[in-house]
């Protein structure tokens, strides 16, 4: 397993992973922050119970950070942890799974706040009657403080929908199944828009491209990644196979495979790293400049070294074989 320790290496020592996560005192200030949030884990281990009452290990032991102004992809293949592994940092684990580990906030286990962070899910959950910009004022309306006057309220809902490139849109309906609306992408970024109303320093993310095409998924993260570098907000996205544009936008890589760690540092390592992975005659490593065309590695190598089978067939190790 290739690890980026850089990142990690001033981490004090921390209890026994038996401890429950978010729970405790402050275990050190080492890593407090004056811009943005530093969100550290280590040791992350969830198991969940079947029906005959028989732990099953989700995750494996995880360790890691996310960084203000960077945004970070936890990826893997179908079942692998990534979307239990941003469920546990954002604090919503399910009640039948059970989690121990340390997750530190700037350096301080605590509970995550209101407005500390904001979690956008995978489906819409919108009132397709409602114009994007009625959607955004009525959502700031009921988030905001009620001390904040009216006009302000407003005013930061304006801005959002300006910030999330919805200017153009504001007046459409969203729009659905039964009525037509605003595109995919633009409802994706009608739902982020309304999570990020509260100015949140921590962004999670659950498959934000799932059911977009390519030139929308990219729209949705380009955004996001603008957002991240431009107002230090610290993002984690759970994704499944990227596009190589929008791999281009993430700063770090998590990657996961049954529950485990296999890679974790920044996405240029991980592009040199799995290449050396490859065997010849695998497709979708065609070098290119500046990074590795074709992101089925993110599936199919980590797939094939852990006894997997990829999509359409057993990974071939080497043509011909």
């Amino acid at each position: 397993m290739a690890a980026s320790s850089a990142v990690l290496r001033r981490w004090t020592r921390t209890p026994s992973p038996t401890t429950p996560l978010n729970v405790g005192n402050s275990i050190g200030g080492e890593h407090e922050t004056d811009r943005g949030v530093l969100l550290t884990w280590r040791d992350v281990l969830v198991t969940a119970a079947d029906e005959k009452g028989r732990h099953k290990l989700i995750l494996d032991r995880i360790t890691g950070c996310a960084r203000p102004r960077q945004v970070l992809a936890l990826m893997g293949a179908s079942g692998s942890g990534k979307t239990t592994l941003l469920d546990t940092l954002s604090g919503r684990l399910g009640v039948d799974m059970n989690g121990t580990g340390d997750i530190l906030i700037n350096g301080r286990r605590k509970r995550l706040s209101y407005g500390t962070s904001a979690y956008v899910t995978q489906e819409n959950t919108l009132m397709t009657t409602l114009t994007v910009r009625e959607a955004i004022h009525y959502s700031a309306q009921l988030q905001l403080p009620g001390s904040m006057p009216l006009a302000k309220k407003l005013a930061r809902a304006d801005r959002a929908i300006r910030e999330m490139g919805l200017g153009a849109v504001a007046s459409s309906r969203i729009g659905g199944r039964v009525c037509k609306g605003i595109s995919g992408g633009e409802r994706k970024r009608v739902s982020i828009c309304m999570e990020l109303l509260a100015s949140p320093g921590m962004l999670f993310l659950d498959e934000p491209t799932s059911g977009l095409d390519s030139a929308a998924a990219y729209h949705v993260m380009a955004h996001i990644a603008w957002l991240a570098r431009t107002t230090g907000t610290t993002v984690v996205a759970a994704v499944h196979q990227p596009s190589t544009e929008v791999f281009d936008l993430f700063n770090g890589l998590c990657l996961l495979a049954n529950g485990r760690m296999v890679y974790f540092g920044s996405t240029p390592e991980a592009a040199e790293l799995l290449a050396r992975m490859a065997r010849p005659g695998v497709k979708g490593l065609e070098q290119r400049k500046g990074g590795w065309r074709g992101l089925a590695w993110s599936t199919r190598i980590v797939a094939a070294k852990h006894g997997k089978e990829a999509a359409g067939g057993r990974f071939p190790g080497r043509a011909g074989r």
